[in-house]
């Protein structure tokens, strides 16, 4: 009977704990496998940490330490519930069993073994402590202790995640090294290898995949896939995808917190620079721009006296920034590359470059919206810079195509969807409605709001539902946090009829809410696309 009883109860435990386990390895996950990241996270869910659905299942347990034969009972009805209310919900992005993530797994089974042999050891001491010295009360001890310390350790999961984190260091640390001293000795042993790092608030992936296009017309060049603009995600690109025969690396650099450009520098060794923009973005973790600003110029300081750094000037930080070595701007506040003329519809973009050697060259191209003809008109900067007539760049830029998910035109049964659900900071939000409010038809903004700006997030929020109304017939919210009451909010004050702000669920309501809606031609604006920790 011993041993049934101990069976459930433990069955019960290792359950439970995995399932919870689980769910904050997904958001850990999600925020980049950084404490700080995460600590952000819990502080802005705490409901779902303190809710009825997590509290409930594990009172259920602890009751069992009122009796010893209800205990492996109500363990098991614990457990039962807790399964039933806090399954697995399919997710936009699911957790990926990477290599890092089995072995934080792994640490994780031998403390969950390691506590419950810790809490079996204590509740047996303590009752046969209290049947020797015939004490009921000492003997109850030890049962309630049990049904007390798994539960809670249960319930604590999505935090103890940061103990098997730090425990994990030193080995990821290991691990990591190893990676990345490979990487460092594929990319000395290149030194005719021209590295150009690319980083911004927003701007960055488009502007490393225009100027991809662009140098592919003369060089043989190679950039990181994706997203990969961390350490980790720049060493991984170089270990699987660099080549001997490559003559350009396109290095995106991405950044959360001052040092982490300087820490992709310090690997990619980058002999030019281009920054796209500085803007409130990562406020929760820079602190504020001007820090956002002191990170971005990291790249700058890395390329000093190797090569010029290009600043697009229409991004009011960078044209006043002070750097102390060879800057090359661009934009229509650019000093060297130059660009005028410039007419945006709902048909694509055409715009003047004037050069520093006095060169005039007209581009066309398919591509919506301002924020990518800011993007290309750098691409256009460095190609020329390293050799590329205007002539030449010309008829690439009219081949351009729209990069995945930023101000992405796709044309759909019943509406056009311009996608641009990467977007996430004010400045490009406000591009992309400028750039709806360009077309014709019924406009329609679907939106979750914008995120990681810190104190100042509701406020851009609001900020961002007053644009809206300004842009367009219809408003749709996705989800119901404070961020989407703020766009509300804007939204009437910008005189959008309340019965014309709708909200969903989720994306692919909104989607279906949108198909729904009367109007023709609907131009649909999928602004910002949250994954599941937001």
């Amino acid at each position: 009977m011993y041993w049934l009883r101990s069976i459930v109860i433990w069955l019960s435990y290792g359950l439970c704990t995995f399932l919870a386990l689980r769910q904050a390895l997904h958001m850990f996950q999600l925020n980049g496998y950084q404490d700080l990241s995460y600590g952000n996270y819990l502080r802005t869910h705490k409901k779902i940490y303190r809710g009825a659905k997590r509290v409930v299942p594990c009172v259920l347990m602890a009751l069992g330490g009122l009796s010893i034969n209800a205990q492996p009972l109500l363990f098991a009805a614990g457990a039962g519930l807790w399964v039933l209310v806090n399954r697995p919900q399919k997710a936009k992005k699911p957790l990926v069993y990477t290599p890092r993530v089995k072995r934080l797994l792994i640490c994780a089974a031998v403390v969950t073994v390691a506590w419950a042999s810790l809490t079996d050891y204590v509740s047996m001491s303590l009752m046969l402590a209290g049947l020797m010295a015939e004490s009921g009360l000492l003997a109850m001890t030890g049962v309630v202790f049990t049904s007390v310390a798994l539960p809670l350790f249960i319930l604590l999961q999505h935090r103890i995640i940061m103990l098997y984190n730090d425990l994990m260091t030193p080995i990821e640390t290991g691990i990591n090294n190893h990676y990345i001293n490979d990487a460092r000795k594929i990319l000395a042993s290149r030194p005719d290898l021209k590295v150009i790092g690319i980083t911004g608030s927003y701007g960055k992936t488009s502007t490393k995949y225009f100027l991809h296009r662009l140098l592919s017309t003369r060089y043989n060049v190679y950039m990181t896939p994706g997203n990969y603009n961390t350490t980790l995600g720049v060493t991984r690109a170089v270990r699987e995808g660099l080549r001997p025969t490559h003559e350009i690396f396109l290095c995106e650099m991405g950044a959360r917190h001052v040092g982490d450009i300087r820490e992709v520098c310090d690997l990619a060794k980058p002999t030019m620079g281009v920054i796209t923009s500085v803007g409130p973005q990562h406020l929760e973790t820079f602190g504020s721009q001007d820090r956002v600003l002191m990170g971005k110029l990291e790249l700058a300081q890395a390329v000093k006296g190797k090569g010029p750094v290009f600043f697009n000037f229409d991004s009011p930080l960078l044209r006043e920034a002070k750097t102390g070595q060879e800057v090359i701007s661009y934009g229509i506040n650019g000093n060297d590359y130059t660009m005028s003329n410039l007419s945006i519809d709902e048909n694509g973009s055409r715009f003047t470059v004037k050069a520093p050697d006095g060169t005039r060259q007209e581009f066309s191209t398919r591509l919506l919206g301002h924020a990518n003809v800011q993007n290309i008109c750098g691409a256009i900067a460095v190609a020329h810079h390293m050799g590329i007539p205007m002539a030449v760049l010309a008829p690439a830029v009219r081949q351009l195509e729209s990069v995945p998910h930023r101000l992405q035109l796709i044309r759909q049964t019943g509406l056009t969807v311009i996608d641009d659900a990467y977007n996430s900071n004010p400045a490009g939000a406000k591009n992309a409605l400028e750039t709806l409010a360009l077309c014709r038809g019924t406009r329609i903004v679907i939106t979750p709001g914008l995120v990681e700006l810190g104190e100042q997030e509701l406020a851009f929020n609001r900020a961002l539902g007053e644009q809206a109304a300004a842009c367009c017939h219809h408003l749709i919210t996705v989800g119901s946090s404070d961020r989407v009451a703020a766009i509300q909010k804007g939204a009437r004050e910008g005189s959008l009829h309340r019965d014309n702000i709708h909200t969903a669920a989720t994306v692919q309501q909104a989607m279906e809410l949108a198909r729904g809606l009367s109007g023709d031609n609907k131009m649909v604006l999928l602004l910002n696309d949250l994954t599941d920790n937001y």
